[in-house]
């Protein structure tokens, strides 16, 4: 057994070992990673290039960026993204939650019915599903309420019920009910068969064990993919750009088809998309946060709480060396 006085006093630990403190204890010295300096230099230098890039390309034409940025074409165009984002995300999880547990349901017609919507509608790609949509006019020239197989009381034209806006809610809460539906269903699977057990032998009704045992649990493992699905939301509602939806990207592609600005004005676009997402995302933290809660000792630290650690540290090492120093 190699004791504390065999450390200081071999000659190999004077040789290569650190040099003992003043009691004459053994000072333990953290390892060098050479390799992730280098790595992390070679990085922050990549990350300098690119911003010197952005900042001194004229192409980008950042006074125009500024001109624009809250112009009322464009800020009205975000409202409708993120008017879009929200109904599209409420609508598709509700029906979602609804399939998830037809999926699970005893019941084969309520099985087969939720499993052929979900195969549906993740297969088709999403602008082919709003293409559709948006034409459906052309198979349904009008609809009615009415007796089924029997005469009709009220008719309306389709070209009249569904203009462009309604049809890009329609078919992308659709397609995100697809998603949602196995999202759902992933995080319900996700809860130990052991706590339904145990619910049921207290003589607790299917439903509320559900919706208070089964659910908040499911949720651990349903927000982080639903935090993704709501930023792909986001993102993906560019694309009823095609159906002529006054959004973020169809407004600014209406000032640059006059303007003829086409870079400063995708720049907006972004800027905006990634101020929105980085919003989102800041929210997906704190609610993951929150529904961590009971599963861990210890919840992981908020931006400010590890900001506030590395100060303490940083002021600790300050500490450390002018003591060192002057007793030198």
């Amino acid at each position: 057994m190699v004791t504390p006085s065999d450390v200081t006093t071999t000659p190999a630990a004077r040789r290569d070992g650190p040099p003992p403190a003043d009691d004459g204890a053994p000072r333990i010295v953290p390892r060098r990673h050479f390799g992730r300096w280098l790595a992390a230099g070679a990085a922050l230098l990549v990350f300098a290039m690119v911003l010197n890039s952005l900042a001194r390309n004229g192409a980008f034409q950042w006074a125009v960026v500024g001109d624009y940025f809250t112009t009322r074409a464009v800020f009205d165009g975000l409202l409708l993204t993120l008017w879009l984002t929200g109904a599209v995300m409420l609508l598709g999880f509700v029906l979602g939650t609804a399939l998830a547990v037809m999926r699970l349901s005893p019941n084969p017609v309520l099985r087969v019915l939720s499993w052929a919507h979900v195969w549906i509608f993740r297969s088709t790609p999403l602008l082919v599903q709003l293409l559709f949509w948006f034409n459906i006019g052309a198979l349904y020239p009008t609809l009615g309420v009415g007796i089924p197989f029997g005469p009709q009381f009220v008719t309306v034209r389709t070209v009249n019920l569904l203009g462009p806006t309604l049809t890009a809610v329609i078919g992308l809460t659709l397609h995100e009910s697809a998603f949602a539906a196995e999202t759902v269903r992933g995080g319900i699977l996700s809860v130990d068969s052991g706590q339904t057990e145990a619910a049921q032998a207290l003589g607790l009704g299917r439903w509320r064990v559900l919706r208070r045992i089964v659910v908040p649990q499911a949720m651990r493992s349903i927000v982080p993919t639903a935090g993704n699905m709501l930023i792909g939301t986001l993102k993906g509602t560019s694309i009823v750009s095609v159906l002529a939806v006054h959004d973020l990207l169809y407004s600014v592609q209406l000032v640059y088809n006059r303007t003829y600005q086409v870079i400063p004005l995708l720049m907006v676009a972004t800027v905006w998309y990634v101020g929105v997402t980085t919003v989102l995302g800041v929210g997906q933290f704190y609610l993951e946060r929150h529904y961590a809660r009971g599963a861990t000792r210890e919840l992981p630290p908020t931006p400010l709480q590890r900001l506030r650690r590395h100060v303490a540290a940083l002021r600790t090492r300050l500490r450390e060396a002018v003591a060192a120093g002057a007793t030198r």
